[in-house]
């Protein structure tokens, strides 16, 4: 089963969450300290729209992003 959207080819995406520690410096402390960075992915919000191309209905996997702009006939 395929995470990839099938009009703009959307895939997922690496990022992380940085954990830090400590007193700002403008709250008077000596600063932030990164304690933790975890890594993790980012998941594409994937939809099953049946759409018309060519004549044809066809169910395609689409990204929340595409199904907003409209670009495509729903059946």
């Amino acid at each position: 089963m395929s995470k990839v959207c099938d009009l703009c080819g959307k895939t997922r995406g690496n990022g992380g969450c940085i954990t830090r520690k400590g007193l700002a410096k403008k709250a008077g402390g000596i600063g932030m300290h990164v304690v933790k960075n975890v890594k993790r992915t980012f998941e594409v919000n994937l939809q099953n729209v049946k759409i018309v191309e060519g004549g044809t209905v066809k169910t395609v996997k689409m990204c929340t992003a595409c199904i907003r702009t409209g670009n495509y006939t729903k059946a």
